[in-house]
């Protein structure tokens, strides 16, 4: 396979992982603050399937549709407003839970034991991120914060760990099998 040829599929694996979290996005469960929603399960798959950099991409990418306003985000949400708004600091932490997530499992093995333990790191990524900026913008104290920020998505959240690991591995696997990944670390698959 050529360069060009590589980077198109490369280019279109994170833009196919982009709409695939704007839609599980979509999927929501409303809590008063802050939505329980499908993203971080995208988010953890992305991460699984994509490995850090093309993962990380594929959040920017999201990120960016849905800055100039394409309703992207949960409940059909989109604009520059929702980025720099309470719940704006966990689309951000996306983008650092796929990268980080990615590198734990370049660095070790696509497993399922070890993207669930990679999923549960990129979880409180994603609520650290999260929780700092609901503090910030709505002047909350940190036990405010972190009662409306972190544990309404602890439960939800290990739940969705283990199904991004186990989903993941499974499309990422196939994928390779296929020759439709570009796999940028020495490990290949599982």
């Amino acid at each position: 396979m050529d360069q060009q040829s590589k980077k198109l599929r490369i280019m279109m694996n994170v833009a196919i992982f982009a709409a695939v979290t704007g839609i599980l996005a979509q999927m929501e469960i409303p809590l008063p603050l802050i939505p329980i929603s499908g993203q971080t399960l995208a988010v953890g798959i992305t991460a699984v399937v994509l490995g850090s950099r093309q993962g990380a991409l594929a959040m920017i990418c999201y990120t960016a549709i849905g800055a100039v306003g394409i309703p992207i985000f949960s409940g059909f949400s989109g604009g520059m407003h929702i980025l720099v708004g309470p719940t704006g600091g966990y689309i951000f932490g996306f983008i650092a839970a796929a990268y980080i997530m990615g590198v734990i499992l370049e660095k070790t093995s696509f497993t399922i034991p070890m993207a669930f333990i990679a999923n549960i790191i990129g979880m409180f990524i994603t609520l650290l991120f999260g929780t700092i900026q609901l503090k910030i913008v709505l002047d909350l104290g940190w036990n405010a914060a972190l009662a409306a920020g972190v544990y309404p998505f602890l439960i939800v959240g290990f739940i969705k760990a283990f199904l991004a690991s186990w989903i993941g591995i499974i499309i990422r696997n196939r994928l390779i099998q296929a020759n439709l990944l570009i796999v940028e670390s020495k490990r290949k698959a599982a």
